[in-house]
């Protein structure tokens, strides 16, 4: 039979490829940051409320974090680190991340949403699933306090 790792090593092989999924390979920094732009253009054509300035400001601000976060993440694990725990960070806030940025544009397209190109509302419905695949965020916020935090394990 094939083995990757050694025998009786699978659980920290499983831990290792479920935390590159979450932290290096679901998301690339680049979408979120053609989507803010693209976020931006559309509040100068259609913004006026202040609130939605400010979200459309927050997703710009999101998209730049998590470029460097994700950058931060390749920079150690090219030289050699295990991403770990850390991976449910990141896998929380781009989840939530995407709702948010989507839900803005819709926001900003008002009714026009539904007679628009389509895009802002199915990026919208992809979005999500986001904080539901790869682990819920529930479950990332779990391993986010026990293993970052050191926070006790809760009832189940």
């Amino acid at each position: 039979a094939d083995v990757i790792g050694a025998p009786g090593d699978g659980w920290r092989i499983a831990m290792s490829t479920t935390g590159n999924e979450r932290g290096l390979t679901l998301r690339s920094p680049g979408r979120f940051l053609a989507a803010a732009d693209r976020l931006a253009g559309l509040w100068r054509e259609r913004g006026a409320d202040p609130a939605l300035r400010d979200r459309v400001a927050d997703a710009l601000v999101g998209a730049r974090a998590y470029q460097l976060f994700t950058y931060a993440n390749a920079s150690r694990f090219a030289a050699g680190e295990q991403i770990g725990a850390e991976s449910s960070l990141n896998k929380v806030f781009w989840s939530e991340y995407d709702i948010a940025l989507h839900e803005t544009a819709l926001d900003l397209l008002g009714q026009d949403a539904e007679r628009a190109d389509g895009e802002w509302a199915e990026g919208y419905v992809f979005s999500l699933a986001g904080p539901i695949y790869a682990g819920t965020n529930e479950i990332q916020r779990d391993i986010i306090a026990e293993r970052l935090l050191g926070l006790p394990k809760g009832r189940r």
